[in-house]
């Protein structure tokens, strides 16, 4: 069975705001880095998509340790904290543990663990990436 440790951060410029999302995925001698963002989003939202995103990256009945500084989704997770908002992605996250053996475990922020500070500087860009894209208002610019 896959033995595979994910590390995830979320990001927001403002909440709600601009927000990105990383995920790095360390296996044996390999890693991969998962990130993205959107427009308007929340920091909340963020880490529960790295999350999501990270899983679904990894084979089905895989061994997998989550590692956040989210107290929201660890406690979530592990001591059934009330889910009273984004249920949207707390179900795509259900289906997503249902089928792998995952472990929680919480992370100190800035606190030096590397794997941790990568993600979080992937969430980080992303979420100055849609900081920094204009809005769309349906005009097209003709010279």
């Amino acid at each position: 069975m896959n033995e595979v440790n994910i590390y995830t951060d979320g990001a927001c410029s403002g909440n709600p705001g601009p927000g990105g999302w990383g995920a790095l995925l360390q296996f044996g001698e390999h890693e991969r880095e998962l990130k993205g963002g959107e427009r308007n989003t929340t920091n909340n939202r963020m880490e529960i998509t790295a999350v999501i995103q990270g899983l679904e990256a990894v084979p089905l009945r895989s061994n997998i340790t989550v590692y956040s500084d989210s107290e929201y989704v660890i406690k979530t997770m592990t001591h059934n904290w009330k889910r009273n908002a984004n249920t949207d992605l707390w179900d795509q996250l259900d289906v997503a543990v249902a089928t792998r053996n995952v472990e929680w475990r919480w992370v100190k922020a800035h606190a030096g663990n590397p794997l941790n500070e990568l993600a979080d500087q992937a969430a980080k860009e992303q979420a100055g990436l849609y900081k920094s894209k204009p809005k769309r208002t349906g005009l097209t610019h003709v010279d």
